[in-house]
């Protein structure tokens, strides 16, 4: 028995490039940047090293994801690996790239990262703290 399961979190390194099939079917294509831990063995250090792949989401959810990620927004995916091998100019090719099953949004749509600042007490919610926890807590339907 063999298990072709992925889960990974990172950075889209790209805006998605939304496509159709022949027949019609809507194919969003993207990147995403995750980073691997490793100990410098000169230095002693620990360094991040980043790992990009390529991802491919099917179908109408597509269409509706499309209006949504953009470069830069950290998501979570789950999905499963494809090898695909193909020849361009005489010289044989190949990739492996996860197709997403499911994404979840990590941090609120078109918000850039910001700097921790002194949270409000619960007694006196914030327009910010409201919008992020509709972003949060709001399932899109797809």
């Amino acid at each position: 028995m063999s298990i072709n399961r992925v889960m990974i979190s990172g950075n889209l390194t790209r805006d998605p490039e939304l496509r159709q099939t022949t027949g019609g079917m809507s194919v969003l294509t993207f990147g995403i940047a995750v980073n691997d831990r490793r100990k410098n063995s000169q230095s002693g250090e620990w360094e991040d090293y980043p790992n990009f792949l390529d991802c491919t989401l099917f179908g109408a959810r597509a269409d509706g994801l499309a209006k949504i990620l953009n470069k830069g927004m950290k998501v979570a995916i789950d999905g499963k690996l494809r090898w695909s091998q193909w020849e361009k100019d005489g010289q044989k090719r190949s990739k492996v790239e996860i197709i997403v099953d499911s994404i979840d949004f990590m941090q609120a749509r078109n918000a850039a990262p910001q700097p921790q600042v002194e949270q409000a007490s619960e007694a006196e919610p914030t327009t910010q703290n409201f919008e992020e926890s509709q972003a949060y807590g709001q399932d899109i339907p797809f």
